[in-house]
């Protein structure tokens, strides 16, 4: 999502916006997907719209790989580490903070009686804030949500100079070898849920498989999985992109997609009525490292790339503002799910305004910020 000035790219700036719009989306569902069977049909459109948005984080991870990869010439270890995580530090430590602030003010003293379920009624108290403020040198919180992303990217950072070294020296076949582990990687998910029910009974209590246990979370295809995989398929289809007629593409990308949503939110619903309370399951049906996720992710991408889109000034503003968006946008989604919870309003129509109302919003705050030399910093 944090990407170099490179020269724009049309279709790279779409689905940059898009992919942007979508986890501000994703977002707005997720206090409706919290009623489960409190409110039937509230989780039930929350799944449908939010199963439909979970593509967003691996197609930024995808645009992260076309505009980083190859590394550039002149570019040693040091020099890529100081760049590209030095961007990412200073938003990092600014938002763990300003967030948990700006949801403190909200459910303290502007909306303390906030409806959303998600929420304790009574808003934090001062001992929670100031504990949720430093305690990000370990790891994200409930405020901090959307900044689990930028954890995750600096890891990314760290590997690609050394990714780099093989992928400018790899055949396309030697791509598709590693790109193919990877794809059977994105099925463990659903193997470790399959398993107990062929019998599997872990080892001393840890449900965990090939060779993954209490002493060991590094299994078999532990360095062919995850967001790695997402950065190859990018540069993969950089350099080699589907020469297809439109006819061809959207005879397979199209019910691709549909197949893989339908994986998606009918698996969520399925896991949900047969696992109730077990929210670990439910997250794997929602892995964006699962092979549905991966059938929507490559749709999506390869029918944005194919399109001729120029390189417009509007949207390039636009683009160059999704960091910030996705840096700000999570507690306006509190604030207008407050703002749009009236009983006159289905489900289905809040959601939307929701989503855009949010995103409206933090394209204003990004906006801003990104006018004053010292915040610019922050949101981009």
């Amino acid at each position: 999502m944090e990407y170099g000035r490179q020269n724009n790219i049309g279709w790279v700036d779409l689905l940059r916006v898009l992919a942007c719009f979508m986890v501000v989306f994703s977002h707005s569902c997720d206090a409706f997907v919290a009623q489960f069977d409190a409110d039937r049909a509230s989780f039930l459109t929350g799944v449908f719209g939010g199963s439909l948005m979970r593509a967003s984080v691996p197609l930024f991870v995808m645009m992260t790989g076309v505009l980083l990869l190859p590394v550039g010439q002149g570019y040693d270890l040091v020099s890529f580490y100081r760049k590209r995580i030095g961007r990412i530090l200073p938003p990092l430590v600014f938002w763990s903070v300003a967030l948990p602030l700006l949801m403190y003010a909200y459910f303290n003293y502007i909306n303390p009686s906030t409806c959303n379920p998600q929420v304790a009624v009574g808003g934090y108290t001062v001992q929670q804030l100031v504990q949720r403020i430093y305690t990000f040198v370990f790891n994200f919180n409930f405020d901090t949500t959307p900044l689990w992303y930028l954890y995750m990217l600096i890891g990314l950072y760290l590997l690609m100079p050394v990714l780099n070294a093989w992928l400018v020296q790899a055949s396309q076949r030697e791509l598709k070898v590693v790109l193919g582990l990877w794809v059977v990687s994105l099925f463990l998910p659903y193997l470790k849920m399959l398993a107990p029910v062929l019998g599997y009974q872990g080892n001393y209590g840890n449900m965990e498989l090939l060779g993954m246990c209490d002493w060991n979370i590094y299994g078999t295809f532990y360095y062919f999985s995850g967001f790695v995989g997402y950065l190859v398929l990018a540069y993969y289809l950089k350099q080699y992109p589907l020469q297809w007629s439109w006819s061809k593409m959207l005879a397979i990308m199209i019910p691709l997609f549909v197949a893989g949503y339908a994986i998606t939110a009918g698996g969520y619903i399925l896991t949900q009525e047969h696992f109730p309370g077990n929210y670990a399951y439910l997250e794997i049906v929602w892995y964006f490292n699962g092979i549905n996720v991966f059938m929507m992710t490559l749709s999506l991408f390869a029918i944005v790339q194919k399109m001729a889109v120029r390189s417009r000034r509007w949207l390039s503003r636009l683009a160059s503002l999704a960091f910030g968006i996705y840096l700000c946008h999570f507690v306006f989604v509190f604030v207008c799910y407050d703002l749009y919870d009236m009983a006159m309003l289905p489900y289905w129509v809040r959601i939307p305004c929701i989503a855009v109302t949010t995103f409206a919003i933090a394209t204003l705050v990004a906006w801003l910020m990104s006018r004053a030399a010292f915040t610019a910093r922050f949101v981009r």
